[in-house]
């Protein structure tokens, strides 16, 4: 069986982070999404609410599981059998630090390889900090990010404010 875990703050989950986790979902027989807790970053969303996110949106994918983890991907990769690490890819400048990344888990897990997806053009220019940024100031991020997930923006900043 071909297990690969597909790390990331995703705060929030964009389409751009979906459109790879729907093409990853088809090459592996078991495609683990692991919400990364980094105690050096600030997030938007709780931990608890990104993994809501997640699972709304990848319900439907009956071979996805969606977890977290805290420490080294390589440990976290070893205790789930997987043995491919997804990462998406915008633009040259993701494959410079992407590339780097995959180069020292490989070194630090000789039997865990990297499997790059870029992303489809009409996501490229989509990251959660602008989704964040946009959504901080009331604009629209529909086509950046599901319904449920823009309610869950929309929620947090009135939260914010009051």
């Amino acid at each position: 069986m071909s297990i690969a875990v597909y790390p990331g703050s995703f705060d929030p989950v964009t389409y751009g982070h979906l459109d790879i986790i729907e093409r990853s979902a088809k090459v592996f027989d078991k495609l683990i999404i692991a919400v990364l807790v980094n105690s050096e970053k600030v997030p938007l969303f709780t931990v608890e609410e990104k993994l809501d996110m997640i699972r709304e949106e990848t319900k439907h994918l009956k071979n996805v599981e969606v977890t977290f983890f805290s420490g080294l991907l390589v440990d976290f990769a070893k205790e789930q059998n997987a043995d491919v690490s997804v990462r998406g890819l915008r633009a040259v400048t993701d494959f410079e630090y992407e590339l780097q990344i995959a180069q020292i888990n490989r070194q630090l897990n000789k039997e865990l390889d990297t499997m790059f997806f870029t992303t489809s053009i009409e996501y490229a220019y989509v990251s959660s900090t602008i989704v964040k940024e946009i959504a901080s100031y009331g604009g629209d991020v529909s086509s950046m990010v599901p319904s449920y997930v823009e309610d869950c923006l929309r929620k947090k900043f009135a939260r914010q404010e009051a």
